[in-house]
């Protein structure tokens, strides 16, 4: 597994300045003020610091951009970075001004000259996630990465509020090593033994095999991987941190950990990204992950249905019905439709053993939800307004991107099949919306749901403000933020 960097923290030494041979930052806000670091830095560089902040290079930077002034005269530093960030700026800006720090490391040691700034443990989040690589099957590129300091006017209490957001970073880089990860290695039994050692966080984890599936009715689910070789599976994490006698919140991801459309075979062009086409599961296992490392307040349950949808002699045809775990039936018109199956058992069997308070399912669902949204949001859809505000504005606070489409009766009409109770598809009009009707027939009346839509966010080809291009570990961040304003005591 990809791991976070450690990052230290230390008193401001202005004698450990001079002496530092790696990269400095220093972040310094509108006004040009130096804090006693940043004044060492510029003592040090003769004034040059100084300089730099009353040029027009300075003036045109916006917060959380970076300049570098190179090999300073009197440093022996070989660069000096200098970030624009106000004394007290927003979380997001402080993020990125880190991320903008870890974007340059490389192998070097870097030195974060962060003071009395308000929002220093942010800085360093920014900075852990967007120092994320994944270079496992890179043969050449096994470089050593240099050391993480930053010097801070109360590093026991800085440590102490990013203990919790170190917990994050690892959810998130849990989140995107499988996401990144190649079908032939992140096997439905791969995955599952990968969560199968998370028990060791305090996570209870319970593995369903087939022959339990079959028993519990969940027909969708199994016929959507019977094509494979691989065997299908359901995982249930539980984290049981809050009062034993509270309904949990329910998380439930798709995990098609290779989807080529089945019969319905998709087009060669671009079929290899859909290696992460189990993202929803990935953020799932993410955020369970991260609430287990900070010892969450909180009961949530994360069950993920794990299949591969593959052509063979045994797979599901378009025209066959199958039976789901409700006792409605499906009418197959497109095998490519497939993760709405898998999620439809899913969701029913959570509301049937847990009782769930609330409940939020992720998928990378639809290729209308891209070009609704582009890779900038991701969808959300809901049952529920106040549950769906309290996700928008948790999404908000951690810069993660989702906007709300609408549901309504009129669109269920779409569903409608001539020898079952529903077909798995709607046709190409409001594709992502007809796809969260069919989702919304198996939540049961009272239960709060959202469904997200993660299509365009889960994996990107070009690099975030704190990723780069790959997966993102999207959803993550703002679902933990859920938890803690929502289902924390």
């Amino acid at each position: 597994m990809t791991t976070p960097p450690e990052i230290s923290f230390a008193e401001v030494s202005l004698d450990a300045i001079g002496d530092f041979t790696g990269r400095v930052a220093v972040f310094v806000g509108a006004d040009g003020k130096l804090d006693p670091g940043a004044r060492r830095v510029n003592k040090l560089t003769r004034g040059a610091l100084a300089r730099f902040l009353e040029s027009k290079a300075f003036d045109k930077m916006k917060s959380g951009d970076l300049k570098t002034l190179a090999w300073p005269v009197g440093m022996a530093a070989n660069a000096v970075d200098v970030v624009r960030l106000e004394r007290r700026p927003t979380a997001e800006d402080a993020r990125k001004a880190g991320a903008a720090m870890a974007k340059l490391r490389g192998d070097d040691d870097c030195l974060l000259l962060a003071g009395a700034n308000a929002h220093a443990a942010e800085i360093a989040l920014g900075f852990a996630l967007r120092a994320y690589e994944f270079t496992v099957y890179k043969t050449d590129d096994k470089r050593a990465s240099g050391t993480v300091t930053m010097m801070v006017t109360k590093p026991e209490a800085v440590a102490a509020r990013a203990g919790p957001m170190a917990a994050l970073a690892e959810g998130v880089f849990f989140t995107r090593d499988l996401i990144n990860e190649p079908s032939n290695v992140l096997t439905t039994d791969d995955f599952a033994a990968r969560l199968a050692a998370m028990q060791d966080l305090g996570l209870d984890i319970e593995i369903l095999e087939e022959d339990e599936l079959a028993k519990l009715g969940m027909r969708l689910l199994l016929s959507v991987g019977q094509g494979s070789i691989s065997p299908s599976k359901v995982v249930v994490m539980r984290w049981n941190g809050g009062d034993p006698d509270a309904a949990p919140l329910a998380l439930v991801g798709k995990g098609v950990v290779f989807d080529t459309g089945g019969i319905s075979l998709k087009p060669a062009a671009g079929m290899e990204d859909m290696t992460m086409d189990m993202g929803g599961a990935g953020v799932v296992s993410g955020v369970m992950r991260a609430l287990a490392l900070r010892k969450a307040k909180a009961n949530v349950v994360g069950l993920v249905g794990l299949v591969e949808n593959m052509p063979s002699g045994a797979a599901i045809r378009p025209g066959d019905v199958i039976r789901s775990m409700k006792g409605d039936t499906v009418e197959i018109i497109n095998t490519d439709a497939e993760g709405r199956l898998v999620l439809a058992d899913v969701l029913w069997y959570a509301q049937e053993r847990f009782k769930p308070a609330a409940m939020v399912n992720l998928a990378t669902l639809t290729g209308a939800m891209v070009i609704a949204l582009g890779h900038e949001m991701a969808g959300v859809f809901s049952n529920d307004d106040e549950f769906s505000d309290a996700f928008l504005k948790a999404a908000r606070t951690e810069g993660e991107g989702a906007w709300r489409l609408p549901m309504a009766p009129p669109y269920d009409k779409l569903l409608d099949s001539r020898i079952a109770d529903m077909k798995n598809v709607g046709g190409r009009p409001a594709g992502s919306i007809t796809a969260a009707q069919f989702l919304q027939r198996f939540v049961k009346e009272g239960c709060p749901w959202i469904h997200l839509d993660i299509a365009g966010v889960a994996l990107v080809k070009s690099d975030t403000a704190l990723a780069p291009k790959g997966a993102t570990g999207w959803g993550v961040l703002a679902l933990d933020r859920l938890v803690r304003d929502r289902f924390e005591g």
